[in-house]
């Protein structure tokens, strides 16, 4: 990293950028730890190399597009710091109509000189300067490079959904959205929440018919938020938290969470429990499970228990145990790349075939676990049939359970004819959540 007395808000997204595009690191966890570092700088600095770091990664394929057309030298073949660097500069010209063209050309010279790369300077500002002038004439081949969406994905989304479904998700992925909590009614009420968050100048919009649902902006550090540190809110989008209002728990009911990780589909249930029965929350790593009790410490519930364990293998004492078993397993993330741009470079359509076989080995093992009457819920935060639907028939076939009609459980803004069938498929784009796929199965009494 830069010396810290001279780092700038480009220099950070730089960084960013080249640990992120140039390194492979995830998007997320390397803003969480460069900003976090430097918390020193002022909030806009923070805020603007997010803005530039998050923006390039989701719109790279077309960034790199509107480089290329004006570029001898493609973006392939450049050095990583000059094509980071001019993609900075192109996101800014392209998508932040409140930097001046030739603030965003100046500043990525000043940085090209900075990072010793004084030889180039000409060239960064040529390319920039042509893009800056022709960026009115600028029209893109297809939609897959408008829209930075991987042919391969945008393929398979227009054959699921339909040309126009697949535009208004990639389309709304694109667009920023506020931080979603969830508000643990059980520690405080909605109202006092409210009130705590907007006492530190929190922005806040409610969600209708969702009483507990908040999305907030203007906060600097969630940490930093009193109502995050006393428990009473829990980062977590609306479309997870359907799958415990879907779930619909009585009180006493254990709970077995067998993917669980950091927790906020357990903590939902403690909290929906009212201090009454038991979830017990696992996971594969003793890293993941230190987040779940993490969040647990923080939220002081006493009827959630986190426990290291590898969902593929058999627990022959937790057979017949539970009341609910939530099987949210691992998938291809499709449903996040609103949140998690790197995802959609990152993922194949091969790899999700794999992950889709993988739900199917822990879906194999977790289903003994539930009670005969008991339920499971199966969701994942991805847009694949074969992850999602195909699995959904293949388990049914495969296993004594049948679909509970869900319809009335999940809110108006979500309800979906397919309810009655006993499943949701949650779009970016129709509803206004992650996209998300749940399906409520009650197991056949023998």
């Amino acid at each position: 990293m830069t010396d810290k007395g001279a780092l700038t808000a480009r220099e950070l997204a730089l960084d960013m950028l080249m640990e992120i595009l140039e390194r492979g690191s995830f998007c997320h966890i390397v803003e969480r730890q460069a900003l976090s570092k430097y918390q020193y700088l002022p909030k806009k600095d923070r805020a603007l190399a997010a803005r530039i770091t998050e923006g390039v990664v989701e719109r790279l394929l077309s960034v790199d597009y509107a480089i290329n057309r004006v570029s001898k030298t493609k973006t392939d073949k450049m050095k990583p710091v000059i094509r980071n660097i001019l993609r900075m500069g192109a996101y800014q010209i392209l998508y932040m109509d409140r930097i001046p063209d030739s603030a965003a050309c100046n500043e990525a010279v000043k940085l090209a000189g900075k990072r010793r790369f004084a030889g180039l300077k000409g060239f960064v500002n040529g390319v920039l300067r042509s893009l800056a002038r022709e960026k009115e004439e600028l029209v893109f081949p297809d939609e897959e490079t408008r829209l930075s969406i991987p042919p391969w994905l945008f393929s398979m989304w227009r054959q699921e959904l339909g040309e126009e479904e697949a535009l208004a998700v990639a389309e709304a992925m694109l667009k920023e959205r506020p931080t979603c909590v969830r508000c643990n009614q059980d520690k405080e009420s909605v109202d006092e929440i409210v009130k705590s968050l907007a006492s530190q100048g929190v922005q806040i919009t409610r969600l209708p018919d969702f009483d507990d649902i908040l999305y907030i902006r203007n906060y600097d550090y969630l940490e930093a938020l009193d109502a995050f540190s006393k428990g009473w809110i829990q980062v977590q989008d609306v479309s997870s938290s359907l799958v415990c209002r879907a779930a619909a728990p009585k009180k006493g009911d254990f709970v077995l969470d067998v993917c669980g990780a950091p927790g906020g589909k357990s903590l939902h249930m403690a909290d929906l429990l009212k201090g009454t029965g038991m979830v017990e929350a696992r996971d594969l790593t003793f890293q993941k499970v230190a987040l779940i009790e993490e969040n647990i410490s923080r939220s002081g519930f006493s009827n959630i228990r986190a426990k290291v364990w590898d969902a593929l293998e058999p627990d022959e004492e937790m057979k017949g145990q539970a009341d609910i078993v939530l099987a949210d397993l691992p998938c291809s993330g499709l449903g996040i790349i609103g949140r998690k741009p790197d995802i959609k470079y990152r993922m194949t359509r091969e790899g999700c075939q794999e992950l889709s076989d993988l739900q199917k080995e822990i879906l194999s093992v977790v289903w003994e676990y539930v009670k005969p009457g008991g339920t499971l819920v199966y969701s994942t935060c991805t847009i694949s049939r074969a992850e999602n639907q195909e699995n959904l028939e293949w388990f049914l076939r495969e296993f004594p359970f049948e679909t509970v009609d869900i319809s009335g459980r999940v809110g108006g803004v979500f309800e979906e004819k397919t309810a009655k069938m006993g499943y949701l498929q949650l779009l970016p784009g129709r509803h206004p959540s992650d996209g998300f796929f749940l399906a409520v199965l009650k197991r056949k009494q023998e």
